[in-house]
This record gives C-alpha cells, sequence and structure tokens, in this order.
C-alpha cells in the first residue's frame, strides 16, 4: 500500500530534522512554505498597518469588507509572512475575504508582550480603515492561535468591538505545558515535543507567569468572546489544549466548534496542497467564517 498523504509529509519532515540554531530554525520554517506557489490569481499588497508590517492577499471573488486577520505559528520566535502566506491565501479564498496577515516581533529578541502588543495594533488599524469589526475573523495556528485568542481577551478587557468570529488551527493556549496529550502523543507528533515547547516558552516569556492569561488563554475568563472554530489534529502534542479550550470557552457560554482531524499534524493547513485534508479543513474554516460573518 502506498504511503499517504501524510505520511508523505511526516517523511519530507524527517528528512529535514529541526537544526539547533535559531536563525537555522527560522529557516526551516521559511523552507515549509516557500516551496508551495501561489495561485496566479492571488494578490498579494504588502501594507504599513500603524508601524507593523504586515500584508494583503485577496482573491477575485473577495469581499472587500470582510477580513481575516491572521497570525502565523512558528512558538513565538520563528515564523513570517513569507512562511505562510500559500495558506492564508487559500483561508481567504475559503472564507471569500481579504486577509490581513501581521508579521508582529518575534522571541528572544521581543519578548512578550510584544506580539500581542503588534497583533492589537493590527486590528486597530482595520478599524481605522473603516472594516467593521463584526466583518473581522480573528484567526490564528499554534502561538498565533493563542495569540488570536488573547487579542480577543485584551480587546473585550479594552472595551473594543469584538471580532464576528475567531478561527484557531492547533492553538498552543497553555505556555504552562500541562497538557496530557504532551506525553500520550509524544510518540506520533513529528513537529513538537515537550522540551521544544518549554524552551520556546521560556524565550516568549522572558520571566512573565506561564500560566498569566493573555499567554496563556487556557486560564483566562472566555465569557463574552465571539463564536470560534477549533481545529486540530489528533496526531498532536497539543491536541489537549484545543481540547481543554473547548471545554472552557463552552462552559463560559462561548458557541463552540471543534474539529478533531484524525491522523493530522500540528499545522497540517501548510501542506493544503499535498495534503486531501489539509484542503478539506481550509474549506471548513471558510464556511464557518462566511457564516460568521455574514450573520453579524
Amino acid at each position: 500500500m502506498p504511503p499517504s498523504d501524510i505520511d508523505v509529509i511526516r517523511a519530507r519532515l524527517a528528512a529535514h530534522p529541526r537544526p539547533a540554531d535559531l536563525a537555522e530554525r527560522r529557516a526551516r520554517i521559511e523552507s515549509l512554505g516557500a516551496g508551495y506557489a501561489l495561485p496566479p490569481d492571488v494578490r498579494v499588497e504588502p501594507v504599513d498597518a500603524h508601524g507593523v508590517r504586515a500584508e494583503w492577499t485577496s482573491t477575485p471573488a473577495a469581499d472587500g469588507e470582510r477580513v481575516v486577520l491572521f497570525l502565523h505559528g512558528g512558538g513565538y520566535v520563528s515564523g513570517s509572512l513569507r512562511s505562510h502566506r500559500h495558506m492564508v491565501a487559500q483561508a481567504g479564498r475559503e472564507a471569500r475575504a481579504r486577509t490581513l496577515a501581521i508579521d508582529y516581533r518575534l522571541a528572544p529578541e521581543h519578548p512578550f508582550p510584544a506580539a500581542l502588543d503588534d497583533a492589537l495594533t493590527g486590528y486597530r488599524f482595520l478599524l481605522a480603515s473603516g472594516i467593521a469589526a463584526a466583518r473581522i475573523a480573528l484567526a490564528g495556528e499554534s502561538a498565533g492561535g493563542g495569540l488570536a485568542l488573547a487579542m480577543a481577551l485584551s480587546l473585550r478587557e479594552a472595551g473594543l468591538p469584538l471580532p464576528g468570529c475567531l478561527w484557531l488551527s492547533s492553538p498552543w493556549i497553555d505556555l504552562a505545558l500541562t497538557g496530557a496529550s504532551l506525553e500520550s502523543k509524544a510518540a506520533v507528533d513529528p513537529l513538537l515535543s515537550r522540551a521544544y515547547l518549554a524552551e520556546l516558552a521560556s524565550l516568549y516569556l522572558n520571566g512573565a507567569d506561564a500560566r498569566g492569561p493573555l499567554v496563556s488563554p487556557i486560564n483566562a475568563d472566555l465569557a463574552g468572546l465571539p463564536p470560534m472554530l477549533i481545529q486540530v489534529g489528533s496526531a498532536e502534542t497539543l491536541l489537549d489544549d484545543s481540547l481543554r479550550l473547548a471545554q472552557v470557552a463552552g462552559a463560559a457560554d462561548v458557541a463552540v466548534h471543534l474539529e478533531i482531524w484524525p491522523r493530522m499534524i500540528h499545522a497540517w493547513h501548510l501542506f493544503y496542497q499535498d495534503v486531501a485534508d489539509g484542503r478539506r479543513s481550509l474549506t471548513n474554516a471558510g464556511s464557518f467564517i462566511q457564516s460568521h460573518l455574514d450573520a453579524r
């Protein structure tokens, strides 16, 4: 039997293991996404979002009044506009929306709360540009998912209008690393381990409390947040973060849709051009975003 599409990705990752040097780690994540070409109908436009580097993408069917604000993954220390551009553009296509990806500052050069400050600046840029909050979807992958949730909490506390919905892909929302799947899924996750996550958390926190709600939103009061879609693979050490988040959000009367994708690995959306479930999960995310931005 030939290997499945996700097994091909596993083999590709195994052939290029994570290096020890930070600069090389950043280059590795760049290479994961840079190998995927953008479809010819995708328009990319760099933008200065009130001093934060950002990037618009759009496709011909995009509704200019709907925006997906996207925060890339990379453990707060790597990832970029380039590494996630192809996937962000596809998510926008599926949502029939423009996307604004934020190139937030990275640790260890810029620890917490630099990334959160940049993300919030990007949101305020959208509001100042005339985009209604109810027509914005906050989205993020991995660390970016935790950052998107921290953004929503910060907006609520500041009394600013909340977005129409949240799309959280494999979100990392517990930097204290208390989830049981860190051990139970260690043998099947090809990307993340407890030791690696602990290193990333230390670089980002730089002495901040790992249980603080703006770095570990699993510990926050989530009442009043907009509807959220959580997507996670069954083969992730971060699986328990998503399971617990759905429980905590639901208990706070937040509308939650949780999708657990069998055999999928961390950040499988990045490989959507090669992985059928990557394409299907982006289609689901786009439908969720459309339905909630149109309803507000």
